[in-house]
Formats: structure tokens, C-alpha cells, sequence
């Protein structure tokens, strides 16, 4: 409710400056080149190197910058911080070459230790950022960060001077540029992160306003938690000719219905999503704002192996068997989304995952009875725990209901705001959680790599050697049909154990003003903000 008082307020205010104004703030920005977007939720972070949801990494990926950049109509890597790169023969070692004109928001020169610095961070252990594995296919990266390496200076990293760094990879990695638009690669400043605190602890201030410096199109000005994040044009960004808007306006949101208002009502150029129930209103009456784009992203359920009732395969798989997936997207999402038969969506850059889940009642009683709870006798209330954004309690009431009609199981659904929720899945303190995994590239490993043991975006307490053994071989497989059978294999065994519940695939369904320019389908749902513009 917190949440939700605060984004009327918010709105409310912008409503009260629009009349005063005799204009909307969508028409004061159409002017003024100041976008409005609504993010969904509101952000738990703004550290690089700590984010992990898609609000945060909206808002980060306009302040900062990685050494590789994305086009906006297809987000194939560009050059960003790095001007140019080259690659050995072998596809091991990669050496970037950086832009004189490269700047910090403060105007001080940015250079390769400043890459080597947010490296090092977030291969610190006492970080515990959930990303850090992502740079494991550094040699010795991984080594470093579970502690049996001491010395950072023998990871994969190097400086050979203030314009040059290179990176030397345990195993050739087709995607590995792809993979340096992510937050987990951006520089910092290390000088303004030390001023607040200690660079390796969680909590550190240093990206509130005036604290923050950042190398992107645009710095921070302010941030209202549950309110508003402005940011403002970078005039020392390298490339700030071409960015043309001189604002962007993040306005956090725990309600569709109130996105959706503020758009009818001029206050937000763009949504982040729409009501189920406004999507077929939408659809035949204004059809021109309506973005139905698709999107590398699977809504799934959670499941904490560690609890007991939850440590039982039986009981993880009768819930999963029980759902009928083709009702949840015919009759509630509406937006053109497809069941998930497995967690990586199908086609992803032409991997074919296996058939692993479906709906059989019949079968998930059998299952279920004989974990012990025939008809769910025996079974306590469980609990599914949700965000309080977006349409996550419509459809946790459908589910609810299946499970409570096909066995007998009787769940309770509980409400919680982003920051503490994320807090909740790290600790491992829930039952069922609402969660979704967007690709952060376009490969299958995005999505399988979450679950390995050593993954920090595991977050369910499962791991099977069997599974990482087959992704290990798969990242040490240069032949793609070959690599995409261990994939496969591996897929396999997660479906099996099922310590997740995959529900669908997402579609992104949001309202986008005519006045936006520069914003393209994407399948990752990235924008560049630096070409994106407002027309009157």
C-alpha cells in the first residue's frame, strides 16, 4: 500500500505541475526532451556491480557504460568505452583499446584500471554480488572469487596502459562481447566509491545523488525511493553529440492499473506493462500505442529445496504437472505469450530445448500420493510469495486455484514489495517464489547458468554435479550442435528435479506514447537510451 500511495502521490504532483502548466508533463517533455518511464517496481540498487533485476538495470544502463555497447535496433555489439578490440587466433585473448575522450561524470579520464577496479570488486567474495559468476570464463576468475587463488594479479586481467586492457578467457566464448553490455562489467571510480566506505561491502552510499560517479549518457540527479529517479545528460559522456534527450524521468510503480492511468492521463510516455484486463480495450481501440513485442524472458515459480515438504522431487513435481499453462496465457495474460514446456524459451539462437514439463493432473496425484500426501492430506498451507507490481497476484490466484482443485493443496499468497522480497530469495527465506529470468544474452547458457551450483543467481538451494558437469563441457564445446545436445542433457536433469516451476514465455505488453523515437523490439527489451529521442 506504501507503495502504491507513494506512486499516487508522485502522480498526483505531476498532475497538479501539468495543469499549472496548462500542459501535460508528457507534453512538457515532448518540448523539453525529458522521457517519462515507468519502471514496474521500484529499484533496490543502483550498484553495477549488485544489481539483479530489470528496474535497476534500466536506470544503471543510462549512467554507466562497458567497454562494448549495443545498437539499438538489434543490440549486436558496438564499440562503447572501447573504440575498437582484437582477437587472437585461438579466441582466447581479447585486448580493448579506449577512447582518449573517455570521461568520468566528474571529467576525469577514464581508464583501463578503472575497468580492472569494478573487476576486482565484484570478484571479491565479501561482496557476495550475485553476478560474479559471470565472469568465470576469465581464467582464473572463479578461483579468485571462491578464495583458493590469493593473488588478483594472476586472474585474466590486464593493464598494459592507461588506453589498453586485455582479457584472456579460460575457453573461447563466441558471445563474450555480448556479454560486456552487462552491469557486471562496467567500470567505477574507485576514489568516490572509498569515500562512503569500504568498495567491497554491501550498503555503501556511494551511489545516492552526489555521490555517484558515473561514465554513461547521463548522471544521477535525484532519486526519491518509491517515487522518482531523474537523470540528467552527461556533458562529459564521450558521445554526448548524439544523445538527445536532456532528461529521463524513472517513475517506480507497484500498480499496473496506476501505470496505466498515468498514461491516459499524460504522465508517462511509456508503461512498463498493462493490466490483463486492458489489453483487448487497448488492442481494438488504440492500437498504434499498444507494444506487443517479443521478449527473451520465462515467468516461473521458485521452489526452496531446503524446506522440508520442498526437498521431496514428488512433491516439486505433482506442482509443476498440475498447472494448465495454455489457460494461464488464453484466458489472463492475453498478451501473446506462450506456455513454458521448459525454462529456456524455444529458438533461442537456435537451441531446441526438450520437452520437459506439461500439464497431467492425473499424473501429479499419483505423484503426490506417493510422496505421502494422497489428496494433499497431511500437507500444511504453503505459501507463494509474490511482488506487489505488475499482474503477479491475478495469476497467482489462477495457480492458487489449480493447485486447490487438481490436489487438494491449499496455498496462501503473500505480498511483498521488490527491495524486501529480493532480500527474502537470498536468504532463502520463502517457500514459492515468483521469479522471472530475462536473458542477459542471446545464448541458452543465459538461462541454464543460473542454476549451476556455483551460480549466485541460483537462489533455490539445488545443485546436482550431473548438471554442472554437462555445462561445464557444454562452455568447453566450440560445435554448436554438439554443445546444444549437452544443453539439452542438462536441461534435462532441471526439469527433472524441478526446483522451478516454469509457467511462460513472456511477451513485453506496454503502452508507448508516438511522441518516442529510437525505441526498437528487442528481445532482451534493452533501449539505449542515447538513441532514443521525443517528437512533439
Amino acid at each position: 500500500m506504501r507503495l502504491i500511495l507513494a506512486l499516487v502521490s508522485t502522480l498526483s504532483g505531476l498532475a497538479l505541475a501539468g495543469c499549472w502548466s496548462r500542459e501535460s508533463p508528457v507534453e512538457q517533455g515532448n518540448r523539453e526532451q525529458v522521457l517519462h518511464r515507468s519502471l514496474g517496481a521500484d529499484v533496490a540498487d543502483l550498484d553495477p556491480q549488485l544489481v539483479t533485476g530489470l528496474p535497476e538495470v534500466n536506470v544503471v544502463s543510462a549512467l554507466f557504460e562497458g567497454l562494448v555497447g549495443e545498437d539499438p535496433h538489434d543490440l549486436h555489439p558496438v564499440p562503447g568505452v572501447a573504440e575498437a578490440w582484437d582477437i587472437s587466433p585461438d579466441g582466447l585473448t581479447y585486448t580493448f583499446h579506449l577512447r582518449a575522450d573517455a570521461r568520468w561524470s566528474n571529467g576525469e579520464p577514464l581508464t583501463s584500471q578503472d575497468f580492472l577496479n569494478g573487476y576486482r570488486r565484484i570478484l571479491t567474495a565479501d561482496l557476495a554480488a550475485d553476478y560474479a559468476s559471470m565472469l568465470y570464463l576469465v581464467q582464473n576468475a572463479q578461483a579468485f572469487h571462491k578464495g583458493t587463488l590469493r593473488e588478483f594479479g594472476q586472474v585474466g586481467f590486464a593493464t598494459p596502459d592507461a588506453r589498453t586492457l586485455v582479457i584472456t578467457l579460460e575457453h573461447p566464448a563466441p558471445h563474450f562481447l555480448t556479454l560486456l553490455s552487462h552491469p557486471a562489467w562496467f567500470p567505477i571510480h574507485l576514489p568516490s566509491v572509498e569515500q562512503t566506505g569500504s568498495p567491497y561491502r554491501r550498503g555503501n552510499p556511494w551511489t545516492r545523488p552526489g555521490n555517484l560517479i558515473s561514465n554513461g549518457p547521463f548522471v544521477l540527479k535525484s532519486w526519491q525511493p518509491d517515487r522518482v529517479i531523474i537523470v540528467e545528460k552527461n556533458p562529459f559522456y564521450w558521445d554526448a553529440a548524439t544523445v538527445r534527450l536532456a532528461a529521463i524521468h524513472f517513475h517506480p510503480s507497484a500498480s499496473v492499473d496506476a501505470e496505466e492511468r498515468a498514461f491516459r492521463a499524460g504522465q508517462l510516455h511509456i508503461t512498463e506493462a498493462l493490466p490483463v484486463s486492458k489489453v483487448d480495450p487497448w488492442r481494438r481501440d488504440r492500437p498504434e500505442v499498444l507494444r506487443i513485442d517479443p521478449f527473451l524472458d520465462t515467468y516461473f515459480y521458485r521452489l526452496n529445496v531446503t524446506r522440508p515438504i520442498f526437498n521431496e522431487v514428488k512433491v516439486r513435481r505433482a506442482l509443476s504437472l498440475a498447472l494448465d499453462r495454455e489457460a494461464i496465457v488464453t484466458n489472463i495474460t492475453r498478451g501473446g505469450q506462450q506456455p513454458a514446456f521448459s525454462f529456456t524459451p524455444p529458438g533461442t539462437a537456435g537451441y531446441e530445448p526438450p520437452a520437459g514439463v506439461s500439464s497431467d493432473p492425473a499424473a501429479a496425484r499419483a505423484l503426490l500420493a506417493e510422496a505421502g500426501y494422497p489428496g494433499g492430506q497431511g500437507l500444511p498451507q504453503l505459501e507463494l510469495l509474490i511482488n506487489s507490481s505488475g499482474n503477479h497476484r491475478v495469476i497467482g490466484e489462477a495457480v492458487q486455484e489449480m493447485w486447490r482443485r487438481e490436489l487438494g493443496v491449499n496455498v496462501q499468497l503473500l505480498n511483498m514489495e521488490m527491495k524486501s522480497l529480493l532480500a527474502a530469495r537470498r536468504a532463502l527465506d520463502y517457500q514459492i517464489l515468483r521469479s522471472d529470468w530475462a536473458g542477459d544474452y542471446l545464448d541458452p547458457a543465459t538461462f541454464l547458468d543460473v542454476f549451476a551450483g556455483a551460480s549466485g543467481n541460483n537462489h533455490t538451494g539445488w545443485s546436482n554435479p550431473d548438471y554442472d558437469g554437462l555445462l561445464y563441457e557444454a562452455a568447453r564445446t566450440s560445435e554448436r550442435d554438439a554443445r546444444y545436445t549437452l544443453l539439452r542433457r542438462a536441461e534435462t536433469i532441471l526439469l527433472r528435479d524441478a526446483p522451478i516451476i516454469p509457467l511462460y514465455y513472456y511477451t513485453t505488453v506496454r503502452l508507448v506514447h508516438p511522441a518516442v523515437h529510437g525505441w526498437y523490439p528487442t528481445l532482451l527489451d534493452r533501449h539505449p537510451y542515447k538513441h532514443v529521442w521525443l517528437e512533439p
